[in-house]
């Protein structure tokens, strides 16, 4: 059976601080709802010194899967900023016993009505970071690196997606439900760029949110808050698909459910944390 982590996004924690859970609890939930892996969260969250980030996972039986930085990839003034983040990451991931960093580009950046989009310039901008950094996370401490696309930034459509694996050596953490926000075939993608998948994100989408996203009555920020993403048992995405794939190509890479926490959640995050798992396990 596949090996099936969470994320301290499911619990609405997207920053450092001033979270409505503290990293103890956030720790006791994600063991309490039958998880054994956990990705490390905005960097601050959980402990940054490495011995007491394997202790508090130790002591719940809990091991780190890898860790995510969103990052402003369109913007050259940033590539050391990047670089800075990237060593950080890499020490204290490689040190806690992990090989896994994720990178994605960040939406907010992007002027209003414009989000996601780049000139010719910001892309060579984007293909310059991403080298970069995946050069120095291998190079320098062993570690994969993998590229997110994600809604609402220069890499969310398939001909987006085609273009990095072209311009670039990355291979991809595949977010079923990103992909399936526009309509894609998350199932279909994975099995056409097969060879260049390493990490999965298990999501899955609300059929009417997106409707309204695709007509361009709503915009990705809106559609974000509007509870796009949806529980896995209650979204669009073929799941059954998706797990039958892993199982015929024999996957055992890192895998994580990703329940984007928002305020049209009618139900806590540790309760659709277990049934998220329960459902994906049954799919086994």
């Amino acid at each position: 059976m596949l090996s099936i982590g969470n994320a301290p996004c499911s619990w609405g924690i997207y920053y450092p601080k001033d979270n409505r859970y503290t990293p103890d609890q956030y720790l006791d939930q994600v063991r309490e709802a039958g998880y054994a892996t956990t990705e490390l969260g905005p960097l601050g969250f959980l402990p940054t010194d490495a011995a007491q980030l394997k202790d508090a996972l130790a002591a719940r039986g809990l091991a780190l899967t890898g860790a995510t930085h969103v990052h402003t990839l369109a913007d050259s003034s940033t590539r050391g900023a990047l670089l800075a983040m990237i060593d950080q990451l890499g020490r204290l991931v490689s040190d806690a016993g992990s090989r896994h960093v994720v990178i994605m580009d960040e939406g907010n950046w992007y002027p209003p009505g414009k989000r996601g989009v780049v000139d010719e310039a910001g892309w060579k901008t984007v293909v310059g970071m991403v080298r970069d950094a995946q050069e120095r996370l291998a190079g320098e401490y062993g570690i994969a690196m993998t590229f997110h696309p994600h809604l609402g930034t220069c890499v969310e459509r398939e001909a987006q997606i085609d273009r990095l694996l072209q311009d670039t050596a990355v291979n991809l953490c595949f977010d079923t439900g990103h992909h399936a926000a526009w309509g894609q075939d998350p199932a279909a993608y994975m099995r056409k760029v097969w060879t260049r998948i390493g990490y999965v994100h298990f999501k899955s989408v609300d059929a009417k949110v997106r409707e309204r996203l695709v007509r361009g009555e709503i915009d990705t920020t809106q559609a974000s808050e509007a509870g796009i993403f949806a529980p896995l048992t209650d979204g669009v995405v073929d799941m059954a698909a998706v797990m039958a794939l892993l199982a015929e190509k024999h996957y055992a890479g890192p895998c994580i459910i990703e329940q984007d926490w928002s305020p049209t959640q009618t139900e806590e995050p540790v309760v659709l944390a277990r049934k998220n798992l329960v459902y994906l396990q049954s799919l086994q």
